[in-house]
């Protein structure tokens, strides 16, 4: 939470785990399993930045905004709500992260351009990539963690959380519109977009990425029909995106390289070891029992009590270890109805995915929008944001848990 001198987080994480098996507190043999069980998570977060990167070099996410900018017409009320629809869309197939780290910067030039008010697109770009990322499993690595140690089916997945994430959309979309409707009543010029021909930067390869993107989209939903390793999907997505930009000379495998973020890798190894040693001492299993009491034991108190101890802890954790913790916790209630289980696990995936909405310091993918935006001379203070996320956000929450437990 505090990083001292400026530390990276997976520096952090990765000293406490080689702290741990320095004092013998975990075994060599012990931390190798807990990494190898979650390859998973490891490989789709790699196919999944490599997506990112590619589907970037291929100037996607650029034609994308100019196109949502024209369907807007020249009103910059409807250019918000295409940039909220725009980034449901890039969560759902690329992740939440995707949209924070690829279609922020893309935003900003765009509404710069067209010389509108930029902060409400910059909210409406890190808020929409959390409250998306539950449209699918694939939404948010935050589902992989958890999925990969508790197989849900995909039709489970989609009953339980797909309704209430349109309606947390809705609501987040309608209350933006309340809080920027001053800075939204403008126009602007179409004459000041870019062509298709600007943004498009090798035509073939553009098709080539659109169809293989489309592709990877439906093997998704395949994928989690068949309970397949959906990082599997991700990883074959981006090698043959990797193979058309090699193949077209848009892009090496050394400059394809440098747009993934390593050190993803290093903290959640890290985190994954830690929790493991926590685990070893019996307390996340006091914590599930802890919790399965809270709840009442009836489905109710398990959508309520997952929900805010996710949301909470994401606030306090950031997500990832908040989900780590919670998956080794949720494993101690297996004794539970189906209906308490099924209310837990979609309860904590809708609060770990959306509470970070709150804060500054929930999610990765928040983080990096702070990132961005200081590069481009932005400086939104954790106070600024907390201002708009404590509007929005615990409505979300409270409208989104309520529908969870109308559907069990």
């Amino acid at each position: 939470m505090t990083r001292p001198f400026r530390w990276n987080e997976a520096v952090i994480a990765m000293a406490g785990a080689g702290l741990l098996l320095l004092l013998g507190l975990i075994s060599p043999v012990d931390a190798f399993f807990t990494l190898y069980r979650d390859w998973n998570t490891f490989l789709f977060f790699l196919g999944m930045m490599g997506l990112s990167a590619l589907a970037e070099a291929a100037g996607l996410f650029d034609w994308l905004a100019v196109q949502a900018a024209r369907f807007a017409r020249d009103r910059a009320s409807l250019l918000f709500l295409n940039v909220f629809l725009l980034g449901s869309l890039i969560s759902m197939i690329l992740s939440n992260d995707a949209t924070a780290l690829i279609l922020t910067p893309v935003v900003y030039v765009l509404v710069t351009k067209l010389r509108l008010p930029v902060l409400p697109f910059l909210f409406a770009c890190t808020f929409i990539a959390d409250t998306a990322s539950f449209l699918l499993p694939v939404s948010n690595p935050i589902n992989i963690i958890m999925l990969s140690h508790f197989p849900m089916d995909l039709f489970t997945f989609l009953r339980l959380l797909f309704l209430p994430s349109l309606i947390v959309i809705g609501i987040n979309i309608g209350i933006f519109f309340l809080l920027y409707r001053r800075e939204l009543q403008g126009r602007f010029q179409l004459e000041r977009l870019p062509s298709a021909e600007e943004t498009v930067k090798h035509r073939a390869y553009f098709r080539y990425t659109c169809v293989v993107l489309i592709g990877v989209a439906m093997a998704y939903v395949l994928a989690s029909a068949a309970r397949f390793p959906l990082s599997l999907v991700a990883v074959g997505g981006a090698l043959l995106l990797l193979l058309g930009a090699v193949g077209w000379k848009q892009a090496t495998v050394k400059e394809t390289g440098k747009r993934i973020s390593w050190s993803i890798f290093g903290f959640i190894a890290g985190m994954a070891i830690v929790v493991r040693t926590i685990e070893d001492t019996g307390l996340t299993a006091a914590l599930g029992h802890w919790l399965l009491q809270l709840s009442g034991g009836n489905s109710f108190g398990a959508v309520m009590v997952g929900t805010a101890g996710a949301a909470l802890g994401t606030n306090l954790l950031n997500n990832i270890p908040m989900a780590v913790v919670m998956t080794s916790a949720l494993g101690s209630i297996q004794h539970a109805p189906v209906a308490v289980q099924h209310g837990f696990l979609a309860a904590t995936m809708f609060g770990c995915d959306l509470g970070p909405n709150l804060t500054t310091v929930g999610s990765l993918a928040t983080v990096l929008w702070l990132l961005i935006l200081r590069k481009q001379g932005i400086d939104v203070s954790g106070l600024d944001y907390f201002k708009v996320g404590v509007i929005v956000t615990p409505i979300m929450l409270l409208a989104g848990a309520l529908t969870i437990w109308l559907l069990l």
